[in-house]
């Protein structure tokens, strides 16, 4: 999760999220801190990825954790209209895959164990 989530996000939409801000007047939040933040979110996603799969299907844990995990986000930051809109015609599917790919890591390499 977090490795994609940082190739995405520093890589191929920091140009996005730089000039979506500055366009507020605003500084886009980037500091080590902010970056550890980040990685926390994405190892707790995971977490809540694997113990969703250990009781749900394949198509329930990614529904259930990509509505979770990226729509609540994304309707959080565009309330906020910090959300550069066109980044998401490359972020959807994006994240559709990372959740997709997450669940099947957790399913098949980590069981499906009851908790």
């Amino acid at each position: 999760m977090n490795f994609s989530e940082f190739v995405r996000n520093e890589f191929l939409f920091k140009q996005y999220w730089l000039d979506k801000y500055a366009s507020l007047g605003l500084e886009f939040p980037s500091d080590p801190l902010n970056g550890a933040i980040w990685g926390l979110w994405g190892f707790l996603f995971a977490g809540c990825l694997v113990y969703l799969s250990r009781k749900l299907s394949f198509m329930e844990t990614l529904s259930i954790g990509w509505l979770m995990g990226f729509v609540l986000m994304w309707l959080v930051v565009g309330n906020m209209d910090v959300l550069p809109f066109e980044l998401l015609k490359i972020a959807v599917p994006w994240s559709l895959v990372e959740v997709g790919v997450a669940v099947l890591i957790a399913q098949n390499f980590l069981g499906r164990q009851k908790l």
